[in-house]
């Protein structure tokens, strides 16, 4: 996917970190040197553990309370990890800190860049998070979640951005099952503080302009979406102006 061995080697030190106290956490085998990337013919290859399961169903309730559960516990075995900098900035740091990302410039909103700057001025905690916390990231079996996958967009930031994330996510585009995303998360004990609706959309928003950039920068790279993925993005593109305070 683009990313340095450096980068990589980065965001599997938070899945080792993590699954040092979270038995969901699924993190890479190291190779004998403790490395977790090793190259192969000119390319970086990974080995990971296999864990059968399928993707939990975030239209059960029961299941999406589980998700915010675990992240909840997530957040809690990760928050005291200091790692290094970051050798590549993580794609959802785009903007994150106010000013518009140069590759969404469609999505213009300067209300939302200053709010963000804000926000984070109040809310100082920072530490390691998953980075892309939703269901095809987890994996499910006889009822409970079993895994946590993909660690490559791990970054260090406020706890509050990650929930605001995956509630959409773990929502289904809803913001009642997102606020009920919360309110589980919250009941679980997880670091980040409490969301009040205008963060909640406000962060919602800022993911939805990441995702926004993501979309043309896989265009500008040869792919070719179908017409569900065209309709999803139009929605989710709908969802940013539609949750304007």
């Amino acid at each position: 996917m683009g990313r340095t061995v450096a980068e990589s080697e980065w965001c599997h030190a938070i899945a080792r970190h993590a699954a040092g106290t979270l038995p969901e956490a699924v993190a890479p085998v190291p190779a004998p040197d403790g490395a977790t990337v090793v190259m192969v013919a000119g390319r970086p290859i990974s080995c990971w553990p296999y864990v059968e399961g399928s993707w939990p169903d975030s239209d059960v309730p029961a299941q999406r309370a589980a998700g915010a559960r675990l992240l909840a516990r997530l957040h809690e075995s990760l928050a005291t990890f200091r790692p290094p900098p970051r050798p590549v900035p993580a794609f959802q740091e785009s903007g994150l800190y106010g000013g518009l990302p140069q590759d969404a410039l469609e999505l213009d909103d300067p209300a939302l860049d200053r709010w963000l700057a804000e926000f984070h001025a109040r809310h100082p905690l920072r530490h390691p998070l998953h980075g892309d916390y939703y269901t095809g990231n987890t994996l499910a079996r006889d009822g409970g979640i079993v895994a946590v996958l993909d660690w490559d967009e791990a970054f260090v930031g406020a706890p509050e951005v990650e929930l605001a994330a995956a509630a959409l996510e773990w929502g289904d585009d809803e913001l009642g099952p997102s606020r009920e995303f919360v309110e589980a998360y919250h009941e679980a004990g997880g670091t980040a503080g409490e969301l009040d609706e205008e963060a909640l959309a406000q962060l919602i928003r800022h993911k939805l302009r990441r995702e926004y950039a993501y979309f043309h920068k896989a265009v500008r790279a040869g792919v070719r979406h179908d017409a569900d993925d065209l309709e999803y993005h139009r929605d989710r593109v709908a969802l940013f102006h539609r949750l304007r305070p």
